[in-house]
């Protein structure tokens, strides 16, 4: 089996002399010293003062439409950069930020229609569904990859078709299982399970005492993905077979891991997870009904910012790993790309506006304020300050080394895609915890679902 490449041995980007801003070259380089902007403040304050704005600008509006962001900061904080984008530039910038499970919908219906936003944040590997309908990038994202110590490989993957980059690389947002200290200890587990069957062991006494472990298995964009295919390829089940030429899901392993998901759901989860999305597991967190769940980090900074509502919440909080299986320990990366619509009448100055959301001291501004819910997609922000300031969060700092991606380990392609947004992975286990299928019967209908994708004439 073998990992990704360790972005972290990538060498230094060597620094740069700071440059004024041009209309055309916006804050290219925004004092380009890699490291001393990623560690410190103060360098970051004296590269701020190195910034002119254009003198002359012509009006224009671009739109920018993302994802909601969990964080509460985060988004206001991108607003607010649009701001300073407008009076650096004289170009306003709408944002309008949206559920995360209507992006697939607003996008296929701009790019259908040639209307719509100019930059549109994609999640996954979207670009690969929408390449049609976007500009290539490749210069853009190759400058903004050597500014922020070169890209991650999945970074490189889910915004790369073929040999053209379609999208640049944003963040990343790993999940962990945050739970309860308090009450694996009342459980009698101090430490959180390594293993499948060890977290089945301590889900089930959880359950017995009133806090089962939350966990969605519904048509959800984040947690439902990232706990089914870490699971499935944990007990040695995968998609395709190792050349990525043929479907292979009709196996023993992947029917143990389906067998294994209905006996956890039974005695470890909450039954009713099967119809939540991505806000349902934290309200149920935050509100004391479950004691574990798959997420981001956001549960852990709401209880840890609102400490009146949640009294002494946040110092009961832990996060641990996915548990490993006889196949291994997987986790799946979220990444976040920006995309120029090919419709835009704006490109150059959406182009702009992306350089300026990745100069080192804006795009510090709001991964801080994300405070280790995002990840840079590129490997230099690895090394910020901010990781080891609060141990709690340390532990997503390394989810994008050690991902994989829909498809593996065949390519993260569009068919790949299609097959996450179908949700067929998902179902596979939903059926079988559901009881309208056995295991066997749903790993079947799960092949012949990925044949219907992947092997379709």
């Amino acid at each position: 089996m073998t990992r990704p490449k360790d972005p972290a041995s990538m060498a230094p980007i060597p620094a740069r002399a700071p440059r004024r801003w041009t209309r055309r070259d916006f804050i290219r380089t925004a004092g380009n010293a890699t490291g001393a902007a990623l560690l410190g403040s103060s360098a970051i304050a004296l590269m701020a003062c190195e910034k002119k704005a254009p003198s002359t600008q012509s009006s224009r509006n671009i739109h920018l439409l993302q994802w909601s962001n969990f964080i509460p900061e985060a988004d206001p904080e991108i607003r607010r950069q649009a701001k300073e984008f407008e009076s650096q530039t004289g170009v306003s910038v709408t944002v309008e930020t949206i559920n995360a499970n209507d992006l697939n919908a607003r996008a296929t219906a701009a790019v259908e229609s040639k209307r719509g936003p100019d930059i549109i944040q994609f999640q996954w590997n979207q670009a690969h569904l929408y390449e049609g309908g976007l500009m290539d990038v490749d210069d853009l994202a190759q400058e903004l990859g050597a500014l922020h110590g070169g890209w991650y490989e999945t970074s490189v993957a889910a915004a790369k078709v073929g040999q053209h980059f379609k999208a640049v690389p944003y963040n990343i947002v790993g999940n962990a299982i945050v739970y309860r200290k308090d009450k694996f200890d009342e459980a009698g587990v101090p430490k959180f399970p390594d293993t499948w069957q060890e977290y089945l062991a301590a889900g089930a006494k959880l359950k017995k005492a009133g806090f089962p472990v939350g966990q969605t298995l519904g048509h959800t964009f984040g947690d439902a993905p990232t706990w089914c295919y870490p699971l499935l390829w944990s007990f040695g089940g995968q998609e395709l077979s190792d050349d990525g030429r043929s479907v292979a899901i009709n196996t023993a392993k992947a029917v143990e891991a389906v067998k294994f998901m209905k006996e956890f759901w039974a005695a470890a989860c909450d039954e009713g997870g099967l119809a939540w999305d991505d806000t349902s597991n934290n309200r149920a967190f935050l509100a004391g009904i479950i004691g574990a769940t798959l997420n981001g980090a956001s549960i852990y900074f709401v209880a840890r910012s609102k400490p009146d509502t949640y009294p002494g919440l946040a110092g009961k909080l832990a996060h641990g790993l996915l548990p490993s299986g006889p196949g291994g320990r997987y986790h799946v990366p979220l990444n976040f790309q920006h995309g120029i619509m090919d419709y835009s009448e704006n490109k150059e100055a959406a182009a702009d506006f992306i350089r300026f959301l990745m100069a080192q001291e804006n795009f510090e501004k709001w991964f801080t304020l994300c405070n280790g819910y995002s990840l840079g997609a590129g490997s230099a922000w690895e090394q910020h300050g901010m990781w080891t300031k609060d141990p709690a969060i340390t532990i997503f700092r390394d989810m994008a080394k050690y991902g994989r991606l829909f498809g593996w380990p065949g390519p993260y392609n569009r068919l790949a895609s299609e097959v996450q947004a179908k949700y067929i992975v998902i179902d596979l286990f939903a059926k079988a915890v559901q009881g309208t299928d056995t295991p066997e019967s749903a790993v079947a209908w799960a092949e012949k679902e990925l044949r219907n994708v992947y092997q379709r004439s």
